[in-house]
């Protein structure tokens, strides 16, 4: 632990607690590289993660690669496990205790991130109280509904990246989510910022951060540690 750190809240990871891809009966969850690689990135900073999910308890998980060394590593180990198995519910934590939220993706976000009360509530206290939120994949679903107190919604006029349509219509499941969340991020006033499907593609604007897919994960948590050590 560096003296950057030593005195440093907690970030807060959000996973969601939604199970099922729309009406396939396919399953789904958080995607596992999507928290161990920026995880790893703050581990190894000294910073402090915490973890909550929409539902609290133990979210479902997807994109379970064991062959991804940094996800085996975390995986294998029983106190990451413990934790993800106990994570807070949202809803439950205090948005004073933490410098920073982390809305890790999974096709679950699509559901239960964008319809929650306490994403909007805690993001907006955190960024509001000088905080960083960031966001990778389809954990920017979260960033759909929040509104800052002066009613505006804290994407407007902000510069993100996030999993994008052709994306969505590459792995066949634009008619499956319940809206397309590159689309609705523009329609909400943001600045997206599409790369190639699959590329790394992250997008800092002051202290938003946004991630595109599993791809830009690592880069994310980067991004993230910077603005919190600086």
């Amino acid at each position: 632990m560096t003296s950057a750190t030593q005195d440093l809240k907690p970030v807060l990871f959000v996973l969601t607690s939604h199970s099922v891809k729309g009406e396939t009966g396919e399953s789904t969850g958080f995607y596992l590289g999507e928290v161990t690689h920026p995880l790893a990135v703050l581990d190894a900073a000294g910073i402090p993660v915490e973890f909550a999910s929409i539902a609290g308890g133990e979210p479902p998980v997807d994109g379970l690669d064991l062959n991804d060394a940094v996800n085996a590593r975390y995986w294998n180990s029983e106190g990451f496990r413990h934790a993800i198995r106990n994570t807070s519910r949202l809803s439950d934590v205090d948005p004073k205790d933490y410098s920073a939220i982390f809305f890790a993706g999974g096709h679950g976000a699509m559901w239960d991130f964008p319809t929650s009360p306490a994403v909007n509530s805690v993001a907006r206290d955190i960024y509001e109280a000088g905080g960083v939120v960031a966001a990778v994949c389809h954990g920017p679903a979260a960033l759909v509904n929040i509104t800052l107190s002066s009613g505006a919604h804290l994407v407007a006029g902000k510069n993100v990246a996030a999993f994008t349509d052709d994306e969505e219509r590459a792995v066949k499941l634009d008619k499956t989510v319940p809206f397309l969340l590159a689309s609705t991020l523009s329609a909400r006033g943001a600045h997206h910022h599409p790369a190639a499907d699959w590329a790394a593609k992250i997008v800092v604007d002051g202290r938003l951060v946004t991630g595109q897919n599993p791809q830009s994960a690592t880069g994310v948590g980067e991004a993230l540690r910077d603005l919190l050590t600086a």
